[in-house]
């Protein structure tokens, strides 16, 4: 197998190719590519009902949850590091920038929102570091909605890679967060929990300064 960037890896995966993620359980898991370009479905609808104001779509991807806020007619914005995320999301109608959120990022202090979904929480692997960061590109009485593990789920942090055909990725820091330990890493960032609860079969939480 050869070994080769995420970004290349991951646009493989964004353009049909079968890819696993190795490092996050036992066994490789099967990336849910297939879920994040089909278009928004009530769970969908259910965590964008959580977001207020113009909202930053941080690891956007194929695009699905940028496009369904410009469907509530939304001020949103898409950034990913992958060309390949960034262009699809373009082609089904949102905005959408090559973007590392630890990096300069557009409209930094303005955002009504920045949304962290589909396990993005995991970005950079050190979800305090992910959330002192976001916490900078909110406007006044902004909020971080978050998508997380069901309860049951500790905190983890690890390396991972991605597996496309014959490539493997290069390794990447991961995390992944559930219910039971958002309150201290959200604490830890300077933010506290204002709202928790399913949203379907998934859960979410709302992350705003404290008062």
């Amino acid at each position: 197998m050869t070994d080769t960037s995420f970004t290349a890896v991951y646009s493989q995966a964004l353009r049909g190719t079968d890819c696993h993620v190795v490092g996050l359980e036992d066994a490789p898991v099967r990336l849910p590519v297939d879920a994040w370009t089909r278009e928004a479905d009530r769970a969908d609808q259910a965590l964008l009902d959580l977001c207020r104001g113009p909202t930053l779509d941080i690891g956007c991807g194929p695009g699905r949850l940028t496009i369904a806020l410009v469907a509530r007619g939304e001020v949103v914005l898409g950034i990913d590091i992958v060309h390949e995320a960034v262009g699809q999301t373009r082609l089904r109608g949102g905005a959408a920038q090559l973007c590392d959120v630890f990096l300069e990022t557009p409209g930094e202090g303005e955002w009504g929102t920045a949304l962290l979904a589909d396990g993005n929480i995991g970005i950079g692997g050190d979800p305090v570091m992910l959330l002192t960061r976001v916490r900078e590109l909110l406007g006044p009485g902004g909020r971080v909605v978050v998508e997380l593990k069901a309860p049951g789920v500790a905190l983890q942090k690890m390396w991972a890679t991605l597996q496309c055909g014959d490539a493997t990725s290069r390794p990447f820091r991961w995390a992944v967060v559930g219910v039971d330990d958002i309150d201290e890493v959200a604490v830890c960032a300077g933010l506290v929990v204002t709202a928790r609860g399913p949203v379907g079969p998934r859960w979410a939480t709302v992350l705003e300064e404290p008062q």
